[in-house]
């Protein structure tokens, strides 16, 4: 929806279409947007990953990030959580259905930001 500024005889503005909070961009951006969720989703775009595992691919976050934002995209319905029965037990992460369609925007925003970085 776009908005229009109208300015009426006495110079006042108003807006019209305004966009009410949340809109769809900013839904969009509190599931993907979150520091490093994109960049989880990503590693899970191919293969199941245990949680160290993924914990070593993103060598910048600490490990409670990590699993803060895993809880945030399984609440979300973006990632399944598996705790696999072996000594010692581990969990792997995977994407559902509604996680990957959420690849082609981070791999369009991927090749956006490596074109514009200086």
């Amino acid at each position: 929806m776009n908005s229009e500024i109208n300015t009426d005889a006495s110079g006042r503005k108003t807006v019209l279409n305004t966009c009410t909070e949340p809109c769809a961009i900013e839904r969009g951006m509190r599931l993907i947007g979150g520091k490093w969720t994109g960049s989880i989703i990503y590693h899970l775009k191919d293969d199941p990953v245990r949680f160290n595992d993924l914990c070593r691919m993103l060598g910048g976050a600490s490990r409670k990030m990590v699993d803060q934002r895993l809880k945030e995209l399984e609440n979300n319905g973006m990632v399944h959580r598996e705790v696999i029965d072996t000594r010692p037990i581990a969990v792997e992460y995977s994407l559902t259905e509604f996680g990957r369609s959420a690849l082609d925007i981070l791999e369009r925003l991927r090749i956006w930001s490596e074109s514009h970085s200086g």
